[in-house]
């Protein structure tokens, strides 16, 4: 059998074992849609054969029909943020779920640099129950610690683990170009006092929600404190990241995000930056911060660019 044949033979039998194991296979690409899922990930998921569905679809079905993954929460929008603060983010990522029908699963996911990633299940369901209840208190325990519990997304020391990975990222080869943001609601200070603090929150969780849906799944979002937030991009180069940042302002500046107020709108204002070989941390930082502040001095509802 010649070379090329052998692995056509291969991969038909890979293919077909797949078919037939009792692991949950799936491949989501750089959009995070669902490309491919053996019968057991449709049956367990709730997804038709040869649906193409994206990931956030799928769990907003789920949990709307009570299938599939299980959710328990009374702020799906809220769950869905955090876990995008997670999903895609780092090259290799395991962790327990919970199913619809009562299972238990080992997931793993594995994630190309271009953003296309493998996601295996195994069910673990006949561990003993008290060992699992200790890592699930465990895992939301870790959760918690990486989470904004306002908005939802990654907080300060989450964001700032994940530069500091995609520094190393760079600097190794894997990322070829990568963007960093910083960006801070316009007069937010204003809106506390006009308005409470209580629209103050409906406003910083409009913005983290709002966001989510402009970005690819392996960029990532975190609160850094007060209504400044962090924004990496990475594999953008210039006229990516500003592309980005234009649809980020617009679509901020139509948000209505106070029920009893509807005339009322905010914006925001970004400073960016790239990263560029000899970078630390706080390199990058500090540039974004000093395009941030030539923005908020350009009239803010802009954005600036420190090279």
């Amino acid at each position: 059998m010649k070379p090329a044949e052998e692995d056509q033979d291969i991969a038909s039998r890979l293919m077909s074992l797949q078919r037939d194991c009792p692991l949950l296979i799936s491949l989501f690409d750089e959009r995070d849609c669902l490309r491919y899922a053996n019968p057991a990930f449709c049956a367990a998921l709730g997804v038709a054969p040869d649906e193409r569905v994206s990931w956030e679809q799928l769990m907003r079905r789920n949990y709307q029909k009570r299938q599939g993954t299980q959710i328990q929460t009374r702020d799906f929008e809220s769950w869905l943020a955090s876990a995008k603060s997670r999903r895609a983010k780092l090259p290799f990522r395991a962790f327990e779920t919970d199913l619809a029908d009562g299972r238990w699963i080992w997931m793993t996911e594995t994630t190309q640099t271009g953003g296309w990633m493998l996601c295996v299940g195994s069910e673990i369901t006949e561990l003993r129950v008290g060992e699992r209840e200790l890592r699930q208190a465990r895992d939301l325990a870790q959760r918690a610690a990486l989470t904004d519990p306002l908005t939802g997304i990654g907080n300060r020391g989450h964001i700032l683990q994940q530069m500091d990975g995609l520094v190393e990222q760079y600097h190794g080869g894997a990322c070829q170009a990568a963007a960093v943001a910083i960006l801070d609601l316009d007069n937010f200070k204003l809106i506390n006092d006009l308005k409470g603090h209580l629209a103050g929150d409906a406003v910083l969780r409009d913005f983290a929600h709002r966001l989510q849906p402009l970005l690819k799944p392996h960029d990532s979002l975190g609160r850094l404190g007060g209504e400044e937030f962090l924004l990496l991009l990475p594999g953008s180069g210039l006229e990516q990241a500003e592309a980005l940042i234009r649809l980020i302002l617009a679509d901020v500046q139509s948000s209505r995000p106070l029920a009893d107020d509807p005339a009322f709108s905010y914006t925001c204002s970004i400073g960016m930056s790239l990263l560029r070989a000899g970078d630390d941390l706080s390199a990058p930082l500090g540039r974004a911060d000093e395009a941030l502040y030539q923005a908020k001095a350009g009239g803010r509802n802009t954005w600036r660019v420190r090279l």
